[in-house]
């Protein structure tokens, strides 16, 4: 069956449940359907320009041993795509003719990934004929910490899988102010994970195992206003080989990683003098990291937000979300040119949405 078949039976449902739907839609209510892809989730979402999620879906390609085969990950979400926008449509309980626009994530990410959103994202559009919108994931990431946190103008700690950056917007762009020099914060706990068998994601399995552990020295690398988490992770790989309890590791890699990069936030902060931090990324659900920056924030008169964890992780209602913002500063994709950008920037991407 080709993909446009595929796709056809996906919103058939929809097209038959139309007389049935409970959301009403108001004349000046924008609707778009986000999809996410970067990694390991493929996911959808259904959103108004009220900040109103009517659905929210998402499948995860998950490891037992290793990290993520972004081949594996991509067949994956091929698998996963069509079962996933059908649920989120079914969620939503709207008439396809409702949804206004489409937007994906266009990158950084794995290609293959990325690619398998991109091809689906382009099918939908134009089988509804809406307009698409490519999203930078990342910004993605800053702009629902905005709309749940209802910040003004933060100092942003993004900790995602493959980047670790603070953030700052100044002059129409947002500008790095500082970030990791070699992996991203969660990828480097994933490493870890990975070598003392805990499977993907590791985050969530070092966070309980640290409870029990106590403090062991490990490397500590800041640059100024940079970070390095290549070597730490080495010495505690290392250090587990030589039969150190993974208790203590567990502690004392989350201590030295979250200190590292509170010791940053806070040079930020006294930089741009600014009195507020958000954290957004999966890791900011890690609550020790939560703790240590509160702390910092507490103690520098300054207010310390973070992203709700159901929505910290790769999700498809920051993708869907963006897009209405873009759409709404006149931001237009051409289907037949559009593509994918694996090593897009965010500080490449101009703010005029704000």
């Amino acid at each position: 069956m080709s993909k446009f078949k595929s796709l056809y039976k996906v919103t058939k449902p929809l097209r038959e449940a139309a007389k049935k739907s409970r959301f009403k839609k108001s004349r000046k209510e924008l609707i778009c359907l986000g999809i996410e892809s970067t990694a390991h989730t493929f996911a959808t979402s259904i959103i108004t320009d009220k900040g109103k999620i009517l659905s929210d879906v998402r499948d995860m390609y998950k490891t037992t041993i290793g990290g993520i085969i972004p081949i594996e990950a991509a067949k994956h979400h091929e698998k996963v795509k069509d079962q996933v926008i059908e649920e989120a449509i079914k969620q939503a309980n709207i008439n396809l003719k409702d949804i206004d626009l489409i937007s994906f994530s266009q990158g950084p990410g794995l290609p293959p990934s990325l690619l398998v959103g991109l091809n689906t994202a382009k099918e939908l559009a134009k089988k509804i004929n809406k307009p698409l919108i490519g999203i930078n994931h990342l910004i993605a990431h800053l702009s629902i910490g905005n709309l749940f946190c209802k910040v003004k103008n933060p100092v942003y700690i993004l900790a995602t899988g493959a980047n670790t950056q603070i953030i700052s917007l100044e002059g129409g762009y947002y500008r790095i102010f500082g970030e990791s020099l070699d992996i991203g914060i969660g990828n480097a706990l994933d490493k870890f994970g990975r070598a003392i068998n805990l499977g993907f994601p590791a985050g969530p399995k070092i966070e309980l195992l640290a409870k029990k552990g106590k403090y062991i020295e490990l490397p500590y690398v800041v640059k100024g206003t940079d970070l390095s988490f290549s070597g730490i992770i080495t010495d505690a790989i290392n250090k587990f080989k030589n039969n150190i309890k993974k208790e203590d590791l567990c502690f004392s890699l989350q201590e030295n990683l979250f200190a590292m990069l509170t010791e940053v936030t806070e040079r930020a902060l006294a930089h741009t003098e600014k009195n507020e931090v958000l954290l957004v990324g999966g890791v900011a659900a890690n609550k020790r990291l939560c703790e240590m920056l509160n702390i910092m924030c507490k103690d520098r008169k300054a207010e310390f937000n973070f992203v709700p964890l159901k929505y910290s992780g790769d999700n498809a209602v920051m993708i869907a979300w963006q897009g209405i913002l873009e759409y709404k500063s006149n931001k237009t994709e051409n289907l037949n040119k559009i593509d994918i950008k694996p090593f897009w920037r965010l500080n490449q991407v101009k703010v005029d949405w704000i």
